[in-house]
């Protein structure tokens, strides 16, 4: 893979169009990649890239193209933005104060029917990104455009 384009707007990880056959995959690893280029720890790239899944996932599913993800070095952290072509910004659920996945003593032993209820529910993504980047994440409209964004963690000494 070609190092990452520099722009104005940071660290160009990858772009997709609504024809890209694997664009949540292909930017998962990108961003691995710069992430680990960057000297990000491994620990807080897995979460990164959990996170980026999510929202190349919501962005190819609710929203049109042209797509980029990319980086930007806000003060001491590294900030990922995943830009699309809907200036629509979505309805966001109400997320719990306590542990997303905390088991629950009652629902334990609920089988293959219990696990895909509670998977197939919509705004789950968005609550794993909620608690894999601490709170730290959002979108805004940027022109034509929205971003969805998220804090990836400190820069590198």
């Amino acid at each position: 893979m070609s190092a990452p384009a520099r722009t104005g707007r940071g660290i160009v990880v990858y772009r997709w169009t609504d024809d890209t056959r694997l664009p949540t995959a292909e930017a998962r690893l990108a961003l691995g990649e710069a992430l680990a280029d960057l000297g990000v720890a491994e620990e807080v790239r897995e979460d990164a890239q959990l996170v980026l899944s999510e929202l190349v996932a919501n962005a190819a599913e609710h929203a049109c193209g042209p797509y980029e993800v990319r980086l930007q070095r806000i003060l001491s952290e590294w900030v990922c933005e995943v830009a699309d072509g809907d200036p629509e910004l979505p309805q966001l659920p109400q997320f719990p104060p306590d542990l997303l996945l905390a088991p629950d003593e009652e629902k334990r032993g609920g089988g293959l029917d219990s696990l895909l209820s509670l998977l197939g529910e919509r705004g789950r993504g968005l609550q794993i990104v909620h608690q894999l980047s601490g709170g730290e994440w959002g979108f805004c409209r940027t022109g034509k455009t929205k971003v969805a964004w998220f804090v990836v963690g400190p820069v590198a000494p």
